[in-house]
């Protein structure tokens, strides 16, 4: 009787670890077509439904879409011309930088000129070709370019002392963006009249220098001047917007020449928050504005000792010669004296991102480095009002305060002065008569109330009042104090003689009473640009330097212009 009982249920249980086994594998298939399908159709994705799919913030930062197409053919043609195109373009590249290098050369040396120039044997490689849509009479085309050159350059070097030293550049690097512009578009063969050809982006460029038989280190910065030089002279030669032009067919290309669209107005606010990076004591900030970095075309802010949170108030003016590729670059440094000022940090705007003749207030994240797209790490931030005004455009600008306002400040300065209009023709005349007006007024500041202040009692209460100060002119007034509370009410209005009204700012302090001294609280810091173009308005002020609060404000404009005598 066991032994049929066993019998039976081992039956059984072989019976149920075949079926198990035989839906197991069945299942196992099943999921592996699924997968197999699954890949398959990920293998016919295009890059638009990845994006579909997945927004660009969950990608690592290791994957790129590119929009260029690959270029081998072109790498093996190159190749192969490259010794014919080495001896036509290095005497055209050599009598085109040369006087660029002489308009650099350091004041430390009489004369720079190269006394050798080829591009060598090696042919640049392009990696990547794209078309730019661009205005409908002409082609643009972008091609990614890399360059491990073995070129035999040598420069001719002459000291004020008579010494002569031949200076190899060598073992030179180049990743860039070149691009080539084929305009206009015409009905004869080869259907384009002329081709501008520029370096659009230099991502990498690196170079050493070599004195002939001797060793540069032997005069004390000869080596970075020369560096410099020869960068800047790349910069002013052949870097966007500056293009050469080649004409194909006759006609009249004076279109395509580099020349100014417009002015872009900068005024560096302040900054705050900044990484300190000096060991003993804060850093001693300073910023540097550009919007393309030449010696001539770069601005450079006051040194602010000791401070984190700097204001410096400046107003800079820069030329623009293509909004839609240009950007205004800020860097922010940490003066260190005689040795080399170390970076704090970075930011950029596009040209692009401004409404012509629109004021825009931003404040920027500073970062380590602009090619450097996912920096997180918290660098402080930079204050800037920009006013982009494109020649040609007509007045009436648009305020970015007021929609009913039409007039930029300094036509309303030029309309309502108290000596008449004045008709500005053309746009140098108008850059001429902005630089004679004075704006003039009296700024009315009402201290209405404060929200949310921060406790700074050990009794969880705070007797606050509130300190007003002119930057430029130091007048000085304060409200009454508000005792025992986080949330007082002032509305007290103070009046202040502004004598020049675009260079000029208010600072706020809220400061808690004591009876032996007294606790900061925290600051608002206004520049006069709005209430210039709106001419009264009210406005909530976070508190900066503080955890919370909020500063309640009305202000007033009463414009009494001046003129200078020209």
């Amino acid at each position: 009787m066991g032994f049929v009982f066993g019998l039976v249920v081992g039956l059984v249980v072989g019976l149920a670890i075949i079926v198990f086994f035989v839906r197991s594998e069945n299942s196992r298939s099943k999921r592996r077509n699924e997968l197999a399908a699954t890949v398959a159709a990920f293998a016919r994705m295009t890059v638009e439904d990845s994006r579909k799919i997945l927004p660009a913030q969950f990608y690592p930062s290791w994957v790129v879409f590119s929009q260029r197409q690959k270029l081998t053919w072109l790498n093996q043609h190159l190749t192969k011309i490259w010794p014919y195109v080495n001896e036509a373009a290095s005497d055209l590249i050599k009598t085109s930088v040369e006087p660029v290098l002489e308009q650099y050369r350091p004041i430390i040396l009489a004369s720079l000129k190269f006394s050798k120039f080829t591009l060598g044997t090696v042919a640049p490689q392009f990696t990547g070709v794209s078309i730019v849509e661009d205005e409908a009479d002409s082609v643009t085309m972008e091609m990614e370019m890399q360059w491990d050159a073995n070129s035999s350059i040598i420069l001719d070097i002459k000291t004020y002392l008579g010494v002569s030293l031949p200076v190899q550049v060598k073992d030179i690097g180049f990743t860039g963006v070149f691009r080539l512009i084929f305009k206009p578009l015409v009905n004869e063969f080869p259907c384009f009249g002329a081709v501008c050809f520029s370096l659009r982006k230099k991502k990498k460029l690196d170079f050493t220098l070599k004195v002939i038989g001797g060793d540069i280190s032997t005069i004390p910065g000869l080596s970075d001047a020369i560096e410099s030089t020869i960068r800047d002279a790349i910069e002013d030669s052949i870097m966007w917007p500056v293009r050469k032009i080649i004409c194909i067919l006759p006609g009249d290309y004076s279109d395509l020449e580099l020349k100014p669209v417009g002015i872009l107005e900068v005024k560096l606010v302040q900054a705050r928050d900044l990484t300190n990076k000096d060991i003993i004591g804060k850093s001693d900030p300073y910023a540097v504005l550009y919007v393309r970095p030449l010696p001539d075309k770069t601005k450079k802010s006051k040194t602010i000792n000791n401070e984190l949170n700097p204001i410096w108030n400046e107003h800079y003016e820069f030329i623009i010669e293509d909004a839609t590729t240009q950007h205004l670059v800020v860097r922010i440094y940490d003066d260190e004296g005689l040795q080399a000022s170390e970076l704090i940090g970075c930011a950029q705007v596009q040209i692009r991102e401004l409404e012509p003749g629109k004021v825009k207030d931003v404040w920027l994240n500073l970062v380590k480095d602009l090619e450097i797209q996912r920096d997180t790490k918290y660098r402080g931030q930079v204050h800037l009002e920009l006013l982009y005004r494109p020649f040609g455009m007509e007045n009436g600008f648009t305020n970015s305060f007021s929609s009913n306002f039409s007039m930029t400040s300094l036509e309303k300065v030029l309309k309502s002065g108290a000596n008449g209009t004045d008709t500005i023709e053309n746009e140098k005349a108008v850059t001429q008569k902005k630089k004679e007006v004075i704006i003039r007024g009296v700024l009315s500041v009402t201290v209405i109330s404060a929200e949310d202040l921060p406790i700074v009692d050990l009794m969880g209460k705070a007797d606050p009042y509130v300190v007003l100060t002119m930057k430029k002119s130091e007048a000085r007034n304060k409200t009454r104090v508000v005792n025992d509370s986080l949330n007082p009410a002032w509305n007290q209005t103070f009046d202040f003689v502004v004598e020049d009204g675009l260079h000029d700012m208010l600072i706020l302090e809220v400061w808690d009473h004591d009876t032996f001294g007294k606790d900061y609280m925290g600051r608002c810091i206004l520049t006069l640009t709005r209430v210039l173009l709106e001419g009264e308005y009210k406005d909530s002020l976070k508190l900066e330097g503080a955890k919370s609060g909020k500063l309640n404000l009305h202000l007033k404009w009463m414009p009494q212009p001046i003129f200078r005598d020209s």
